[in-house]
């Protein structure tokens, strides 16, 4: 098979393989979906729109919206609003997500970790008639990379990093990562929060500047990423705990928090200085002769 491809300069949506070539997914299942990701990042369409828009039928849209629930690319939930309305909040997603992760999506950042997409395609074919031979003597097989996971930063970070890397994907539409993506570039998000930096800083610094065109969205990730990387805030001790409450050992009966070892408070301790400085409080009265 001849192959001639020239690659769009424009209005174009980037869809992993794993999309495309799903074993599991019809071709209205798959239609649909690529439909609804090519929508703008405004567009507030529900799904069945987007299928109409498409040229499906209506039976053939419930299958296909099926399926996509079924494989973890759709999520709907049905929630009650002000009023005692219903509205039904659908979301669609360039990787697979579970009930969870769709959720921490829907209503923040918790610590979920992304779910990498089950593998759609079979083993690897011989090339296609057409190509150029390749010279594979003395060839080596590169090493599969594998996700950066520095040791001094905790895994719940790395997790939290991961799932807001899946949230920017699924709200911009020129930074589609893959479930590998994500893997390998959650370790740097992770080192942002370690360092404090909030979601939304990790957020600015992806999208803030975007050039309208991006050929690599996970490289142009990493080296923002990288390149951006907060300080490493400054050490500061401790502060000690408070010492407790303890009752005053005068005579007022009263509760104080000493500052050391101090069984008095302050106002028993000025009365004591004074009785022993000999002042009016230590007069000596003498019995009448």
């Amino acid at each position: 098979m001849l192959r001639h491809v020239i690659a769009p300069e424009r209005f174009f949506t980037q869809v992993s393989n794993e999309i495309i070539r799903h074993p599991r997914l019809s071709a209205n299942a798959v239609r649909l979906l690529i439909w609804q990701l090519s929508l703008p990042a405004s567009a507030d369409a529900p799904l069945y729109e987007a299928g109409k828009a498409a040229g499906i039928t209506k039976g053939a849209f419930t299958r296909a919206k099926r399926e996509l629930k079924a494989e973890g690319y759709v999520h709907e939930w049905r929630l009650q609003i002000a009023g005692g309305k219903w509205r039904t909040t659908q979301l669609v997603s360039p990787v697979v997500l579970t009930d969870a992760e769709a959720v921490a999506v829907r209503d923040g950042f918790p610590q979920v970790t992304p779910t990498a997409p089950k593998p759609a395609a079979g083993e690897p074919t011989t090339p296609s008639v057409g190509r150029h031979p390749t010279n594979t003597e003395g060839k080596k097989d590169n090493p599969p990379s594998q996700p950066s996971q520095p040791s001094h930063v905790p895994a719940p970070l790395i997790e939290r990093g991961g799932l807001i890397l899946a949230s920017v994907s699924h709200q911009e539409h020129r930074l589609r990562f893959t479930g590998r993506d994500i893997q390998q570039l959650a370790a740097l998000a992770g080192e942002w929060l370690l360092r404090g930096a909030t979601a939304k800083d990790l957020r600015e610094a992806l999208t803030d500047g975007l050039p309208a065109r991006i050929h690599s969205p996970a490289a142009l990730a990493h080296n923002r990423l990288t390149r951006k990387m907060p300080e490493i805030p400054p050490f500061t001790a401790p502060v000690a705990a408070p010492q407790p409450l303890r009752s005053c050992s005068g005579t007022c009966d009263r509760v104080f928090r000493p500052v050391a070892d101090e069984t008095k408070c302050r106002d028993c301790r000025q009365e004591a200085a004074t009785l022993s400085a000999g002042g009016v409080g230590g007069m000596t009265v003498q019995p009448a002769s």
